[in-house]
């Protein structure tokens, strides 16, 4: 690749322009929206000038000299992974958020009292579905004022008739295991009825009997730790431990080049670092390139429809392209649109997979996204889903904590995995989710004759089992999947040990983001693998244990070494169930586990151990497994008895299919007139593995 400066001469294609970053905001998008420029180019060469304000030598910001140009030009050619890595070095690594902003957020645009988010969260409570974050919109706070006040968007004190004790209030959601965020749109000031009012005027030398409003001015360094001090702090100690910073304030201030949403980020975010063990959190918009330190980014209102979720997959993966990370969207869209079962079960569906999971919706009480508001097949996958984030927790603060000290972002688009395959540049909706699991979700309604959503996966060289499913497939190649609404593509390489919280669904043990006591360890059978549990006690610094847990494929074991650095922090008896897919599992009943019929995952449960000494579990399981056919055969009789077609074609399809010839099979789908999308949903199961 070639690059000149000022000159543009960027293709459509995909392979000749710059790859794309992201966006300020989704408000208002139905669909795709225009993305700012990342770091990474499909002709291996991109430049990205800097803009913004300089830092003195105070610390705090001024223009940049006049003429100065900043210009860091990134040579990687499809080593994208090197580009970022080389990005975070310049800019700092994604910081490491709390282990609570990993489980589920519950979030409305409602005017909650007290009462109703207590009864809301024993409701989640009763129907065993976890959260983890509490968020409050606008809401919370004084917002009907009188006219000569202004608008109500900005405000700082709780609204007493509906919150008549905020500490309480606080605690309560404490003791629930919830952290708390309050929604800010500081733009207007501290007015003369608010709480902090007195305080606040009198830091800034006003006197308060006058009345006069303070205005809110990102640009003076003093008016920003005062507002800090005087109107947040207070707040905090009454048990807020985080905040969601709407934005309102426009793009610019008095000093040029200085984001006013870029500055309330990097205060926020330093403030609530001092006050939580290092690791700062706040809920805000994108600024501008270097804004994954401030995580996590809030990509605003987007209209509730297909559309916008067929875009959130690759919005959320182009990001990492400049090192945003940590999206979060308002799973299952904001406003407007329809109130769909089907699409708002696949919205959880890809929140499970996203760095955030936060579910919201507008000020309509027709939109709240409770799963039990819609109809109870999608209720239960919700509530699945929804429990398997708990689940992952493990995993994803393991992943966030390598990826901090790795310079990697957790999501990451299929270019970067399989950069030479010009598949993998095909597939912009799937991506790499950690280090383990390439995930695909499904983003369009189902089809009316299978009933089955479809997805297109581009599966890099190796063989892919999915987790959901249990089908393995060759890779190196393009597939159509088809997936009833209980699952999406997962998928993962033969080796792969991946921990999960709980030994199981069920257990109540997710209910929280705690390290856990119970961990089912999901294995894929074919090849030794290893993984690295990391624990930490989330503080930046602070004590720290790792747990290396090792699948040994011939003899289907799989060992829980004993725990290494500082063993009190994590509990000092686990109990280890084990699930192996993709393996040979005929011995497994011997060895004390039992099959799953419907993937044909062996399940084995360990006994207790001390996490000191470890432990071995044999489950039965040999790698090498090839597929079976009467297992093949019989997906596709169920296949075909949910199929909305005619009796005389399923019978003739069923006979071909069970014939136990593959040519016979694939050329009874053309010449018995079968509907494309039953045709590719049978060649998908036909084209699993060698049978």
């Amino acid at each position: 690749g070639t690059w000149r400066w000022g000159v543009d001469d960027s293709l459509e294609d995909i392979h000749y322009r710059n790859l794309g970053g992201t966006a300020r905001t989704l408000d208002g998008a139905d669909g795709r929206c225009a993305l700012e420029p990342g770091v990474m180019d499909g002709r291996g060469i991109s430049a990205l000038e800097d803009r913004s304000a300089a830092i003195n030598a105070s610390g705090w910001v001024e223009p940049r000299e006049a003429g100065s140009r900043d210009v860091y030009v990134f040579a990687h050619g499809t080593d994208f992974r090197g580009a970022i890595a080389d990005f975070y070095r310049l800019t700092g690594p994604q910081p490491v958020v709390p282990r609570f902003a990993l489980g589920n957020w519950w979030s409305r645009y409602h005017a909650y009292s007290d009462a109703e988010y207590r009864e809301l969260v024993d409701r989640f409570e009763e129907e065993r579905v976890p959260l983890s974050v509490a968020v409050l919109d606008m809401d919370w706070h004084l917002v009907d004022l009188p006219e000569e006040y202004g608008s109500g968007w900005t405000g700082f004190t709780w609204n007493r008739e509906l919150f008549p004790d905020p500490r309480d209030f606080a605690a309560f959601l404490h003791d629930r295991g919830l952290a708390l965020t309050l929604n800010l749109h500081p733009a207007e000031g501290v007015r003369s009825f608010e709480e902090s009012y007195t305080r606040m005027a009198r830091r800034l030398g006003v006197d308060p009997a006058s009345g006069d409003p303070l205005p809110f001015d990102p640009a003076d360094p003093e008016g920003m730790a005062a507002y800090l001090e005087e109107v947040i702090a207070p707040l905090e100690r009454d048990g807020v431990d985080f905040w969601w910073i709407d934005w309102q304030q426009g793009s610019h201030t008095r000093v040029p080049g200085l984001d006013p949403l870029w500055i309330l980020n990097h205060l926020h975010v330093l403030a609530s670092a001092d006050d939580h063990g290092g690791r700062g959190l706040t809920l805000s918009r994108y600024a501008g390139p270097g804004s994954h330190r401030y995580p996590v980014g809030f990509s605003g209102d987007t209209v509730v429809s297909w559309a916008s979720l067929a875009f959130q997959p690759e919005f959320t993966a182009t990001a990492s392209n400049i090192g945003y990370g940590w999206w979060s969207h308002d799973i299952g869209g904001h406003m407007s649109g329809v109130r769909d079962g089907e699409l708002q079960t696949r919205w959880v569906q890809l929140g499970v997979f996203s760095p955030v999971l936060r579910l919201h919706s507008t000020n309509n009480p027709f939109g709240s996204k409770e799963p039990w508001q819609f109809g109870m097949r999608e209720c239960a996958v919700q509530e699945t889903y929804l429990r398997l984030r708990h689940r992952l927790v493990p995993y994803l603060h393991t992943e966030q904590l390598w990826g901090h000290d790795s310079l990697q972002p957790l999501v990451q688009p299929m270019y970067w995995e399989d950069p030479t395959s010009r598949g993998a540049w095909e597939v912009p909706n799937e991506f790499m989710f950690g280090r383990q699991l390439l995930v695909a979700p499904v983003t369009t309604p189902a089809s009316g004759v299978t009933g089955l959503g479809q997805v297109p996966v581009w599966l890099p060289a190796g063989t892919w089992t999915d987790l959901m499913s249990g089908l393995t497939y060759e890779g190196g190649r393009r597939v159509l999947m088809h997936r009833p609404l209980e699952t999406l593509p997962v998928l993962a390489r033969p080796g792969t040990v991946l921990p999960l919280a709980g030994l199981d669904g069920d257990d109540p043990e997710i209910a929280g983001v705690g390290l856990p006591a119970g961990l089912e360890v999901l294995v894929v059978a074919g090849a030794d693998g290893e993984y690295t549990l990391l624990e930490d006690d989330g503080v930046e610094g602070g004590r720290s244990a790792s747990t290396r847990i090792v699948w040994e494929d011939a003899s289907g074991t799989l060992t829980v070494h004993p725990v290494t650095g500082d063993a009190t922090l994590v509990p000092p008896r686990r109990t280890v169930s084990v699930r192996v897919l993709g393996g040979d599992g005929s011995a497994a009943q011997s060895a004390g586990s039992r099959v799953d019929p419907a993937t044909g995952a062996v399940l084995r449960v360990a006994d207790t151990f001390a996490v000191e000494s470890g432990a071995q579990v044999p489950t039965g399981v040999l790698g090498g497994a090839t597929a079976d056919r009467a297992d093949l055969v019989r997906r596709m009789r169920e296949l075909l008895e949910a199929a909305t077609t005619g009796l005389d074609l399923k019978a003739a399809l069923m006979g071909d299919l069970a014939s136990g010839s593959r040519a016979r099979a694939l050329s009874g789908l053309d010449s018995h007139g079968t509907p494309e999308d039953l045709r590719s949903a049978l060649v998908e199961l036909l084209a699993a593995r060698e049978w």
